[in-house]
């Protein structure tokens, strides 16, 4: 058995045993397979797809290749997320405290961003001194004590995700349903939790472009998690245009704390209720309606906000040292008209652009680069209206105006939940 052959096989269209699967995982972990090969394999993956027991045989194999967490002293009262990757997505820095005000423990071990889409750990860190790589003493301890943490995966925690993950992202091998659900899934699973709420993006800034592979993904992580005694929910949400206004790390720790401190409403508050309310809802066994009466009382208290605040100072951030140190652009309209569509997908690959994701797995992200959306679907804009505005550090030679679209008449509000799969 030999990785050309694997790789042939694979771009023939043929399926791959266990037994080959296996032999990938374990030689690329330990350095006999490289990373030319592995990313000459995962593009014959994107092209030709895999079968359901290819996928089973990945995810298998990729938990395997650490260790587990193991959550019971947190009692059963524990829900965990995941997001599928989007644009301006920061759902988790409000979902999370969300829950835990509601006396549901999260959990929660995230990732860095992945291709023009960000990562919930790249916006912590834009908070100084917070501090992402606890032990796993240190992390349970937490949850415990205050009911939330999130953190980096542990270097034994599905190590073969993470060393995959990381080549993915550099290498155009993102948008794949297999090597999404096995992602996903084997971090899951390995991480503990037994109830697990799957926000799958569906759209042009997301991984995945279309309803019909979402629900497909959809079906497959939830197979995939039944069988491994753990509960699943996914919403299919909506990522042609992007999630809230802010996009890039500190902006979005900025917009996150707008919506826990009740400033701010709109379709990133709207999705972050409903994916808490299901979060609670399977975390205390009670229904949709009740938990989603608790996160929005918890909403008006500010006793989500005093959660969020508990969270950072435990993990050592320092929210009054936050800043923007960047130069500020202005992008204005030179045509008057209804806006109809902000194209999440550049956007994102603008912000990344500016510093505020990577291009390559060595590159330092840029905390303070990033875009805040100043106009919303519909809105109606006059010549030299702010569309949006720019943050960076870098040289800009020219600002996009295809970004946007204005038409002479509104639009039908775009839907932000399609459909919800359990």
């Amino acid at each position: 058995m030999n990785i050309i052959d694997i790789i042939t096989k694979k771009k023939n269209h043929e399926p791959l045993t266990t037994e080959e699967i296996k032999y990938v995982i374990e030689n690329y972990l330990n350095d006999n397979i490289k990373d030319y090969q592995m990313s000459s394999l995962l593009m014959a993956i994107v092209l030709n797809g895999m079968n359901e027991e290819e996928i089973n045989s990945l995810t298998k194999f990729m938990l395997e290749s650490g260790d587990r967490i193991d959550l019971t002293s947190l009692g059963t009262a524990v829900a965990d997320k995941h997001s599928t990757g989007g644009v301006g997505d920061k759902t988790t820095l409000i979902v999370a405290p969300l829950v835990a005000s509601c006396g549901v423990k999260v959990a929660k071990m995230s990732g860095r961003g992945l291709s023009h889409t960000g990562g919930t750990i790249d916006k912590l860190e834009a908070i100084p001194g917070f501090v992402t790589n606890l032990t796993e003493e240190e992390f349970l301890n937490q949850v415990n004590n205050i009911g939330l943490s999130i953190i980096t995966s542990t270097k034994n925690l599905v190590p073969a995700d993470k060393k995959i993950y990381a080549l993915r992202d550099v290498t155009g091998t993102v948008e794949s349903p297999a090597l999404i659900a096995s992602s996903i899934m084997s971090k899951k699973i390995a991480s503990g939790s037994h109830n697990l709420v799957l926000d799958i993006k569906v759209g042009s800034g997301a991984l995945i472009k279309d309803l019909e592979t979402a629900k497909e993904l959809a079906n497959i992580m939830i197979k995939i998690g039944n069988s491994n005694n753990m509960k699943v929910i996914c919403l299919l949400t909506n990522m042609d245009i992007p999630l809230g206004n802010n996009i890039g790390n500190t902006l979005e720790v900025e917009e996150a704390i707008n919506i826990l401190m009740g400033k701010t409403d709109g379709p990133l508050k709207e999705l972050c209720v409903a994916i808490a309310s299901y979060m609670v809802s399977l975390g205390l066994n009670i229904s949709y309606e009740e938990a989603e009466k608790q996160i929005l009382d918890n909403l008006k208290t500010g006793k989500a906000y005093t959660k969020f605040l508990e969270f950072v100072q435990a993990q050592h951030g320092d929210l009054s040292k936050m800043t923007k140190k960047a130069n500020i652009y202005q992008v204005k309209t030179n045509k008057p008209g209804y806006l109809t569509n902000i194209d999440a997908y550049k956007l994102g690959r603008l912000s990344m652009e500016l510093g505020a994701g990577r291009e390559n797995k060595e590159d330092t992200i840029d905390y303070s680069a990033g875009i805040i959306i100043n106009k919303k679907i519909n809105d109606y804009l006059n010549i030299d209206d702010v569309v949006y505005t720019v943050y960076t550090n870098k040289d800009i030679n020219n600002l996009k105006f295809d970004i946007f679209t204005l038409s002479e008449t509104p639009i039908e509000n775009p839907k932000l939940i399609y459909e919800i799969i359990k």
